[in-house]
């Protein structure tokens, strides 16, 4: 199975797990409420560009209130059975769920006390810190200082360009790419300036 599927399962575990009504590391949605983004992402093409596209994002949002109304078991059935055959997520499922379905599992596992981060093979990691390096670019774009990935192994890449000062994010691909894409409950460590680590660590790393 591939990494995206896997995942995929896993996420629909732990939202059972937690239940309906669980808190996200997604601002106040519950796991009701990404389960409902899920299902319109991938089944309604007439919303799921408001997710992008702010101008579309009340559209968006009231297909995606009128589906988390729905049962919950019914709302698992969809998450985990994936886009159906006529959406192009099904065509694309690895290139567009793989980052999608691992962030918002652990955005369902993190937003819990004494979450431990997962020991993942390290071929997904190897996925993951290619997501990473891509992500970052938009992640860090308002940085004013230079940012650098670098992995548990020594390998780096420069993630944003400066011309001045750097920091350097140490962690496992895993963890960096969370970071990139917003999520603040990671295991990294930063290096740098304090000033310059703190103006990274606060930055709005939203897409």
């Amino acid at each position: 199975m591939t990494f995206a599927y896997d995942e995929r399962l896993a996420l629909v575990d732990s939202m059972v797990e937690f239940g309906p009504d669980a808190p996200t590391l997604c601002g106040e949605w519950t796991n009701r409420d990404l389960a409902a983004h899920l299902i319109v992402r991938e089944r309604r093409l007439d919303a799921a560009p408001g997710i992008m596209i702010s101008a579309l994002a009340g559209h968006t949002e009231s297909v995606r209130k009128a589906a988390a109304s729905r049962p919950w078991e019914e709302l698992l059935r969809d998450v985990r059975s994936g886009p159906p055959r006529w959406s192009p997520m099904y065509w694309l499922d690895s290139q567009v769920n793989t980052t999608e379905m691992f962030v918002h599992h652990e955005d369902v596992r993190r937003a819990h006390q004494h979450w431990v981060a997962r020991a993942l093979p390290q071929d997904r990691q190897a996925d993951l810190w290619k997501y990473a390096r891509q992500v970052a670019k938009l992640g860090y774009r308002k940085s004013d200082v230079e940012v650098i990935f670098e992995l548990p192994s020594g390998e780096s890449a420069v993630v944003h360009k400066a011309d001045t000062r750097t920091v350097v994010l140490q962690g496992e691909p895993a963890e960096l790419l969370l970071h990139a894409f917003g999520r603040n409950e990671v295991v990294i460590e930063a290096k740098g300036e304090l000033a310059d680590v703190q103006s990274v660590m606060g930055l709005d790393r939203g897409f």
